[in-house]
């Protein structure tokens, strides 16, 4: 496939400092802390299989409350992501934006530790804080990316950035599952410090970001009020959207992609003990191994997807999680199949260890593609306000995935209700065949060369 060359993208954009990269991958790293030990890991079995319970319907409840909080956590991000980028850009605000989304993460999140049994609209009230404030700084992240180095090096950079982050969520992950133990009534009064570690771990590896990374960009005049830059700018945005073609059709197919990343990131680890019936060792394993095969996806796509284009290896990502979902919904049915067949006795528990390397490298080879391609198709000048547009697909996609698996799973259940995210994906892939990677970033160049970026626009200021 062929791309335009660095020197004809975004003036030729210059990559930054090696402590610069390392400061910007740090939020990633950072910030699974609180995705990997609150949303997917231990808080959302705690709160479906604990706070909540079986109340006689097989979890059906418990499920929809998270799915719920969730999507209204997501649907927030959907209004706001993109007007708050519109500003950004206009006041060169980046990482003023990002520092306030951390702090409100860090608080929501140690405040979950007053969520107990039974406190069952507390726990939605802080899962929608805590998720809103996560996910728009995950948005004002990724839209410093574009800053970091021309087009050929982004997707190394962004798949570093994704590395680093599971490399992160090892580490906090590995450290609770170790000394706080499982998710279970007996030990809630340890685990239930899941949320004040995961904000500390958030809170304290994130520095590095705020004293590395570099705000670029001029602030403009600042002579009207924020609401009005950001409806001005967004409809500009909105107006232009027809020149930056391929962008638009890309975010249509994450939105269906990302549906089904989200349905996963919120519910593997409740499938795994709610339909495959893991014990706690099992668990931790399966962590482990998502963990190191997710960083292996994202680092090793990385560098692919540079030599043999980033919608490919999108595309490609996206035939990896097909097989993964089959593979996640048929484990039961293909453990008893073996066991017949062979006299074999396996449990579904460990031949699901084996789906997960399988989803692992799904995981962190889609989403850093999908970012990374987000960047090649961004003016510099608009790399925040496009950012919000990618936080916006991302998640009305959580809205829509995670709704729609709440609601089939209290129909079908959730085994069944798995076999959504396979026919997302489907769709996704579908879509992004009339995406043009090389025509994108040409965009991208000829806006920019049109509207004058010049080096002024380019430094840092600190």
């Amino acid at each position: 496939m062929s791309v335009i060359p660095a020197a004809s993208s975004a003036g030729a954009r210059q990559r930054a400092s090696k402590k610069e990269i390392l400061g910007w991958a740090m939020f990633d790293f950072a910030n699974q802390a609180y995705t990997l030990l609150i949303i997917t890991v231990v808080f959302g079995e705690l709160f479906t299989t604990v706070i909540v319970g079986d109340r006689g319907d097989g979890f059906r409840l418990a499920n929809l409350l998270w799915s719920l909080a969730l999507a209204t956590s997501y649907l927030l991000v959907v209004i706001t992501a993109p007007l708050c980028g519109a500003v950004m850009d206009y006041q060169a605000a980046k990482k003023r934006f990002l520092f306030i989304s951390y702090i409100a993460t860090v608080i929501a999140t140690a405040l979950l530790y007053f969520v107990a049994p039974g406190y069952v609209m507390l726990g939605v009230l802080l899962i929608v804080v805590s998720n809103y404030a996560y996910s728009m700084g995950e948005s004002f992240i990724a839209a410093f990316l574009p800053d970091l180095g021309p087009p050929q090096d982004l997707g190394k950079i962004s798949g570093f950035g994704w590395a680093l982050g599971y490399v992160g969520g090892l580490f906090a992950a590995g450290f609770t599952l170790v000394v706080l133990g499982e998710a279970s009534a007996d030990n809630f009064e340890r685990i239930r410090w899941v949320g004040p570690f995961a904000a500390a771990f958030f809170l304290i590896t994130a520095i590095p970001t705020f004293v590395w990374l570099k705000e670029r960009g001029t602030p403009q005049p600042h002579r009207k009020r924020y609401r009005e830059i950001a409806w001005e700018r967004v409809s500009t945005t909105l107006h232009e959207l027809r020149r930056f073609r391929d962008l638009g059709i890309f975010l249509v197919s994450l939105l269906f992609s990302m549906a089904g990343v989200y349905i996963i990131i919120a519910f593997a680890f409740i499938y795994g003990a709610q339909v495959i019936g893991w014990d706690e060792a099992v668990r931790n394993i399966m962590f482990i191994i998502v963990q190191i095969t997710a960083a292996a996806g994202a680092l090793g796509f990385g560098f692919i997807q540079d030599r043999i284009g980033t919608k490919f290896t999108y595309q490609l990502t996206l035939l990896l999680w097909v097989a993964a979902i089959l593979a996640i919904w048929a484990t039961p049915e293909v453990t008893a199949f073996l066991n017949a067949a062979f006299g074999l006795d396996w449990e579904a528990q460990h031949l699901f260890l084996f789906v997960g390397c399988l989803a692992g490298l799904s995981l962190g080879s889609s989403q850093s593609a999908s970012r990374a391609l987000v960047g090649l198709f961004s003016p510099t000048r608009k790399a925040a306000e496009f950012f919000g547009f990618w936080g916006l697909a991302n998640k009305l996609a959580g809205v829509f995935g995670i709704i729609a698996l709440g609601l089939l799973q209290s129909v079908v259940g959730l085994q069944a209700s798995i076999l959504l995210c396979a026919a997302l994906f489907i769709v996704a892939m579908l879509i992004c065949l009339a995406v043009d990677q090389a025509r994108g970033q040409q965009a991208a160049a000829e806006w920019e060369a049109h509207n004058g970026v010049s080096v002024t626009d380019k430094e840092a200021t600190t």
